[in-house]
């Protein structure tokens, strides 16, 4: 169990008759969990990427956009008998993970490596968080910055297609899972990296790959047999599967066991995190 860790601070108080008593230290116990640590970290979290708002939430609204209208007009006609709903009512829910996803794991990896680069990640881990408040916090951090720009990517893309929730509370539990996924995977590969060329190459040879072949701009049943397999033990596909099911009622793979398979991942990942944490893996040296 987790020691109570005690902060003090001088101030002014008073004793039995009244008396003011100046420099008695007064102890403040921070409890089980250091909310307000949590809490101040997670605003720092949030104002770093609120700051570059034109960079962190109206760039990604803008590509969602364009690459909207070029899958729109290139291939709306090629594609029509081959599912079975609107190529446009098809692409939306796919566009708005793939903005969740490249946000959150950006925002998770980028703060960890900007900081080890500049030298200030000392700042983060010397103050009273323990490895489970800091894992907490980065990835609270990723969720929010994901969350935020594929609700306003879906907010934008309204104005050109009428999007319609089908089923609300899962698309609320896939985004929030899928949010979470990449913004633990951030968090770990801003840990193992040492410069930008690794965060740049962990995106261009795993999350983009992964989010482009899995079912994004087209149904799997598309693809080769063998590819399709392949497909079934892409997270991604399950997590772009079932957030597009609660935008359109399609389903290509079962619903249950994608929430279960990103969930045990997200096990895995948070797993990962707190033993880097806890060791200072990469971090302290």
């Amino acid at each position: 169990m987790k020691e109570p860790i005690t902060q003090k601070s001088r101030s002014s108080v008073s004793d039995n008759n009244g008396k003011l008593l100046s420099g008695h230290p007064v102890v403040r116990s921070i409890g089980f969990i250091n909310w307000r640590g949590v809490w101040s970290l997670y605003v720092r979290e949030v104002m770093r990427f609120y700051k570059i708002s034109i960079q962190t939430l109206i760039a990604p609204i803008v590509s969602t956009l364009i690459i909207f209208v070029v899958f729109i007009v290139s291939f709306n006609e090629s594609l029509n008998g081959k599912i079975d709903i609107p190529l446009s009512v098809f692409l939306v829910p796919g566009l708005i993970m793939m903005a969740i996803f490249q946000n959150s794991f950006a925002n998770t990896s980028s703060s960890i490596l900007v900081s080890k680069i500049q030298g200030n990640i000392i700042d983060i881990l010397m103050p009273p968080l323990n490895p489970f408040e800091l894992t907490l916090v980065f990835t609270l951090g990723g969720i929010t910055r994901g969350l935020l720009v594929g609700l306003l990517c879906a907010l934008a893309i309204n104005f050109i297609v009428e999007i319609r929730l089908y089923h609300p509370l899962i698309i609320i539990i896939y985004a929030i899972f899928s949010s979470m996924m990449l913004s633990l995977l951030g968090l770990i590969g801003g840990i193992l990296a040492e410069k930008y060329d690794h965060i740049a190459g962990m995106t261009n040879f795993v999350i983009v790959p992964l989010s482009f072949l899995s079912g994004t701009f087209f149904p799997i049943d598309l693809i080769p047999e063998s590819w399709r397999i392949l497909a079934w033990f892409n997270p991604f596909f399950h997590t772009i599967d079932g957030f597009r099911y609660g935008f359109t009622d399609h389903l290509d793979g079962e619903l249950w066991i994608g929430i279960t398979y990103i969930l045990l991942i997200n096990l895995f990942l948070s797993y990962v995190a707190l033993k880097f944490f806890s060791k200072g893996y990469k971090l302290k040296n």
